[in-house]
């Protein structure tokens, strides 16, 4: 096990939400911090905590009993600490923050958990929730709308990402800005979370937007629910590497026929010459992506292309920024 957990005993409330807390280097109040989500109603809080040495531990769970400390044994990806923390959790739901993030509008826990429910009817015939993911508007520390929502788009046999701002409520994204959004627990469990063997967070993000919706799963926005940064909004990085490699097979490469999905041989060969890498390894690494898209081939519901046209009906009503954010994503590799 690369972790330890500590704490969490008591459940502060029954609204069925809890909170996951990622932490970014940098010194803020942890008391302030858990006394804000303890306000705000939470079931249970996970504060995730890296390896370095934390002194207060000990006298933090003692004064906040509802939180369970995850002290990990080793530096990991944020989407690996993100499944972590839902195999952690028993709630239905699960809100992702980071500690430079403040809560400044959602009627609390409960609220919010009730908003996302369906109601009584729709109980009987479907998931107790609507979508994998609901994103919050996200401001800055000027309280100025971020554009948060991710759009992929084709542009000459390329995929492309686009960043909008929100404007109406339940616009879809691609995947949740810098992980922060109210997760479906049961849902994220069984698309398999994010992917512990993409170490890149951009790529990790763009695996499990691109993943969840070939396999016909939704991401929408809301503005019922806004929070802020303290400082900077952090930056990606997009460097392509075998984290892209890796992402590419997955989701761009395969081709969807009838009620299924495959990976073709045909795909090898430009992928080879595209990559850098011993011809053995990349090898390997194509028949093992083509045993796991063989795997979960009826799982898929489209390819990337029909992900694409289905935005064109969204984006006439979205609002790009000023300076549209686009990030290649090569459909050939």
């Amino acid at each position: 096990m690369t972790y330890t957990a500590v704490g969490g005993t008591d459940r502060g409330a029954s609204t069925g939400l809890s909170a996951v807390l990622l932490n970014r280097t940098g010194r803020y109040p942890r008391r302030t911090l858990f006394q804000e989500l303890e306000k705000t109603g939470f079931d249970y809080i996970i504060s995730m905590e890296g390896p370095r040495e934390r002194y207060d531990i000990e006298d933090l769970s003692g004064r906040f009993p509802q939180v369970r400390f995850i002290l990990l044994k080793e530096n990991i990806t944020y989407g690996e600490q993100i499944n972590i923390a839902a195999n952690e959790l028993s709630s239905p739901l699960f809100f992702t923050l980071w500690n430079d993030l403040r809560i400044l509008h959602s009627g609390g826990a409960s609220r919010m958990a009730e908003r996302l429910a369906l109601g009584q009817d729709d109980l009987q015939k479907t998931d107790a929730y609507r979508r994998l993911c609901t994103v919050p508007l996200i401001q800055n520390s000027r309280f100025e709308t971020l554009p948060t929502l991710v759009a992929p788009a084709l542009f000459h046999g390329s995929v492309k990402t686009l960043a909008f701002f929100p404007i109406a409520e339940g616009k879809p994204s691609l995947y949740p800005f810098d992980w922060v959004g109210v997760y479906d627990r049961e849902r994220f469990v069984r698309l398999g979370g994010f992917d512990v063997t993409i170490s890149r967070a951009y790529w990790q993000l763009m695996d499990f937007g691109f993943r969840a919706h070939l396999w016909g799963e939704e991401i929408l926005s809301t503005q019922l629910i806004r929070v802020s940064y303290d400082g900077e909004v952090p930056s990606g990085d997009i460097t392509s590497d075998e984290s892209y490699r890796r992402f590419f097979l997955k989701n761009i490469a395969p081709i969807f026929r009838g009620d299924s999905a495959y990976l073709p041989f045909s795909r090898f060969f430009p992928y080879c010459l595209r990559s850098k890498g011993n011809i053995w390894t990349l090898r390997n690494e194509f028949l093992a992506i083509r045993r796991w898209v063989k795997e979960n081939s009826f799982r898929f519901k489209y390819d990337v292309r029909a992900i694409t046209e289905l935005w064109d009906d969204f984006s006439e009503d979205l609002l790009p920024p000023e300076i549209p954010s686009a990030n290649d994503v090569k459909d050939g590799i």
